[in-house]
């Protein structure tokens, strides 16, 4: 089978088309070139949260992996099966769970049995989706390919200390997904906000919740639910302090928006609670159906579904089209359209022969 290679500094040029590239590579069981690993970033190549994802696909297929190290600006990866069943991976410290399980989950839907992951590490970290981000939104979104799975939070872990204990469970698919052809949202239904604080007071929960609150009902006055999360100091197993806060709409077009926001030191909860309100109103405002974040999550899925769909979504990101260049290289015969600039609203449309194991 020839060789798929990837030019890691293409559009967003980050860890994300590094990912993105393994999942589709372990997929399709295509051997993967990529080169010019985050060449754009100030410290290039893998770190150490990018291993984490090579060694937990290199081991749910079989695979072999040449020049995965710290600092490593290439790789190749040749997957030889698709494995299944229990498995724990560490990420270490902070690294993010969320996006290990951006890495493989297209993988373990692929594969003959049911999987159960553990993951360790960052479940609340800057600059990824928050581990309520793909419970409450992610996960509630992929439903609409038919797809099921499981995300539990066992234990947070924050930013730097980590210590984060994250279960993925996820039964294989018996037939290609369905293609989903949602745009607009449609009217809103019901607001949620999830709010947390660990090793830290419990009004750090409270304010961050007020606060979001305050600024959504101001612009979408509907019907609102409010969890606090905090533990009494002698009964928290947290490793260290942390907070953040996750906001989520539902809506009548089946579709769930979301925003949120993670606490760091100095920041008022306050702001913390405002910073997800203000992401959600955004792209609340803008009618798509699918906020700025999902709209590069669902492109593996776009891609795997047999048949036409068709998405608005909230922004297009460099992420989204990134991930699209990195799915066309793997499924072949599938076509695009995107209709908007980068960074407004717009439609992806794809059209694709679907993808079965």
């Amino acid at each position: 089978m020839s060789i798929v290679e990837i030019n890691g500094s293409f559009g967003e040029g980050g860890g994300q088309i590094l990912r993105y590239a393994l999942a589709f590579s372990a997929l399709t069981l295509k051997p993967l070139k990529i080169y010019n690993i985050r060449a754009k970033r100030d410290n290039p190549g893998l770190r150490p949260q990018h291993l984490t994802a090579v060694k937990a696909i290199t081991t749910l297929t079989n695979g072999e992996v040449e020049n995965a190290h710290v600092g490593s600006t290439s790789l190749i990866f040749k997957p030889r099966e698709r494995l299944c069943g229990e498995f724990e991976f560490n990420i270490g410290t902070a690294g993010s769970v969320s996006l290990v399980i951006q890495a493989i989950l297209p993988v373990l839907l692929h594969a003959d049995c049911k999987s159960r992951i553990t993951l360790r590490g960052g479940t609340n970290v800057p600059w990824s989706p928050p581990v309520d981000y793909m419970i409450h939104v992610f996960k509630r979104n992929l439903r609409l390919f038919n797809i099921d799975i499981d995300i539990n939070l066992k234990k947070r872990g924050h930013y730097p200390r980590g210590g984060g204990v994250v279960e993925l469970v996820v039964n294989p698919l018996r037939e290609p997904l369905k293609p989903v052809n949602i745009i607009s949202r449609g009217k809103p239904l019901s607001l949620h906000i999830i709010s947390h604080a660990v090793k830290l007071p419990h009004h750090v929960a409270r304010r961050q919740a007020d606060s979001a609150l305050r600024l959504l009902r101001s612009v979408i006055d509907i019907e609102y639910s409010v969890e606090l999360e905090t533990y009494p100091p002698d009964r928290d197993p947290h490793l260290g302090p942390g907070s953040g806060i996750l906001v989520y709409l539902d809506t009548s077009s089946g579709a769930r928006l979301g925003g949120d926001s993670v606490g760091e030191k100095g920041k008022p909860a306050e702001v913390v609670g405002e910073e997800a309100a203000r992401v959600l109103i955004e792209d609340y405002e803008t009618g798509m159906a699918f906020d700025r974040h999902m709209a590069d999550m669902l492109i593996p899925y776009l891609f795997l579904a047999r048949g036409t769909s068709t998405v608005g979504v909230a922004r297009i990101t460099l992420h989204a089209l990134t991930a699209i260049e990195v799915a066309k290289a793997f499924i072949p015969g599938t076509t695009t359209s995107i209709q908007g600039e980068l960074e407004k609203p717009g439609i992806i449309t794809v059209t694709s022969p679907g993808f079965s194991s």
